[in-house]
């Protein structure tokens, strides 16, 4: 009989395909399966699932160091749910068995989930039919879009291997279609790991620093606030951020709110 095919693991990120992250990600998946590896070229963190009309979608060809291996990488011009578009699209023999996006600098919780580039590239993922795995370490702020070496993916690494090997012995079940992990600086190995739901509340808030001058360059800025009154015990942000434990959330790409539709409708036509 011949030889079934090794699964065939499609690795990405938001952070650019010479981040550490991705190497940590490219190195818990290699044992498992076939890796392509397509990211964006330059650092893409909080583009979501944004596919912008300004990049060019040009492809080059990289080479990565993992586990004293040479790699080939695809480095696309473009966000990260476009790297996916042109990976599975262009790059890929066949259908990939599963997708890792991450490793991410710095953690994705509660509602900044949908700005995350990590997290939108295993949505872009989600839509092809294939199965993802969205990862992250809390890190220092100043390291959010760094390709630090400073930072230890080590545990971070154990948890996506562990995670992806489940992942691609079973099925997912109905209206779940990508795990997202995020898995706090100080964890170990022995970190215990709990399922729990994406928070309402906003980890990173969005903080105003502008003037009267409103012609004056002036992003916004972020900070971490939380009001403890309104978290939800079950939720991804309790679990990280109160508990320090590992958090996997599963994530549907069903966004239509799980309310009756047929007893909303009548409410609406009452109006």
């Amino acid at each position: 009989m011949p030889k079934a095919s090794p699964p065939l693991i499609l690795v990405t990120n938001d952070d650019g395909v010479h981040s550490p992250g991705l190497q940590a990600a490219a190195k818990a998946v290699l044992p498992l399966g076939e890796l392509i590896i397509a990211a964006p070229r330059w650092q893409q963190t909080s583009a979501g699932r944004s596919l912008p009309a300004l990049f060019t979608g040009r492809i080059y060809e990289e080479e990565l160091e993992v586990d004293d291996q040479r790699l080939l990488a695809y480095a696309v011009e473009g966000s990260p749910a476009q790297a996916v578009q042109h990976a599975v699209l262009e790059l890929i023999p066949r259908p990939p068995d599963l997708l890792v996006s991450g490793i991410n600098y710095g953690e994705n919780l509660g509602t900044g989930v949908t700005v995350s580039g990590t997290v939108g590239a295993a949505l872009e993922g989600a839509t092809f039919g294939v199965v993802g795995l969205a990862a992250s370490l809390g890190v220092e702020r100043q390291h959010h879009r760094s390709h630090s070496k400073e930072v230890n993916f080590e545990t971070a690494t154990y948890f996506t291997r562990y995670f992806a090997r489940l992942l691609l012995a079973q099925n997912m079940p109905f209206d779940a279609d990508l795990l997202k992990l995020d898995v706090p600086a100080d964890a170990t190995p022995e970190t215990p790991w709990r399922l729990t739901r994406v928070s309402r509340q906003r980890h990173f808030v969005p903080v105003a620093s502008r003037g009267r001058v409103l012609d004056l360059p002036s992003p916004i800025d972020y900070q971490q606030k939380l009001d403890p009154e309104r978290l939800e015990p079950d939720s991804d942000i309790y679990a990280f951020v109160i508990e320090h434990i590992v958090s996997l959330s599963p994530i549907s790409i069903d966004l239509t709110s799980r309310v009756d539709l047929k007893q909303f409708e009548q409410q609406l036509r009452e109006i």
